[in-house]
């Protein structure tokens, strides 16, 4: 068997717990996946996925002016007169999907 070195890392316990969910499903231990994006970083020279910004930054509640934050409420509550609302379980709904959980 080769020889192996210990890694640590932090991630957030939401995260770890629906990536192990997914990695289950697949049948791979989480230390199996680590080491397989680490085959595939040096393979790559780099991080094995595109990385980029988000078109739009998303809204900072304390970099918001009075008049613009107005204007993101006055925004949602335009949607919701409009309809466009989703309950907590549509959400979630639509999250379990997209991310196979």
């Amino acid at each position: 068997m080769a020889r192996t070195s210990n890694i640590f890392a932090r991630v957030e316990p939401e995260i770890k717990e629906q990536a192990e969910q997914v990695l289950e499903r697949l049948g791979i231990p989480m230390s199996n996946a680590v080491g397989m994006f680490l085959r595939q970083v040096v393979l790559q020279r780099g991080i094995p996925f595109e990385m980029k910004l988000p078109q739009e930054a998303p809204l900072v509640y304390g970099a918001l002016s009075k008049r613009q934050f107005d204007s993101e409420i006055e925004k949602g509550i335009a949607d919701i007169r409009e309809g466009k609302v989703y309950t907590a379980d549509e959400v979630e709904s639509e999250m379990k999907r997209s991310y196979g959980i």
